[in-house]
């Protein structure tokens, strides 16, 4: 079955892609859900049409993006937490917690799309991998500093 995808999915593709997927698939999840419509010529020719506004908006978005990067990589964030034996943290410094700071400077970035491996136990400066975009992420330092 044919379907032409109206949203991003990361194991199909991007949002305008027109897939094959096993018919089951389709008509009982992509559908229903409306993250698809089915690839009919009415649906196709549609398509086409809104290409190529698809395309400059993804342009766009990826610009503004790319410029949020920029400002991105060039700030630094600070953290204060209490610490124990060997300079170790009580807690830890959390994507959550970059989050909040970054809304708190006035960035709108989702919590998903700071890629932390593990939360920060150590005093110290960190990079921590912003992913904006599929193709445009930034690196964040972050310093984590003991409580006087």
């Amino acid at each position: 079955m044919k379907v032409i995808l109206t949203q991003d999915m990361n194991n199909l593709g991007k949002a305008g892609a027109m897939v094959e997927v096993k018919p089951g698939y389709g008509r009982n999840y992509l559908l229903p859900r409306q993250l698809a419509v089915p690839a009919t010529a009415k649906n196709i020719r549609q398509l086409e049409h809104q290409k190529s506004g698809i395309l400059s908006r993804a342009a766009k978005e990826k610009s503004n993006l790319t410029a949020m990067a920029g400002k991105l990589n060039a700030i630094e964030l600070r953290f204060t937490r209490k610490t124990g034996a060997e300079n170790k943290l009580f807690g830890s410094v959390t994507s959550k917690d970059i989050h909040e700071q970054l809304q708190a400077q006035g960035y709108e970035v989702d919590r998903k799309q700071i890629h932390l491996p593990e939360p920060l136990k150590e005093i110290g400066t960190h990079e921590v991998v912003v992913k904006l975009h599929s193709e445009v992420s930034a690196k964040l330092k972050v310093t984590v500093a003991a409580e006087a």
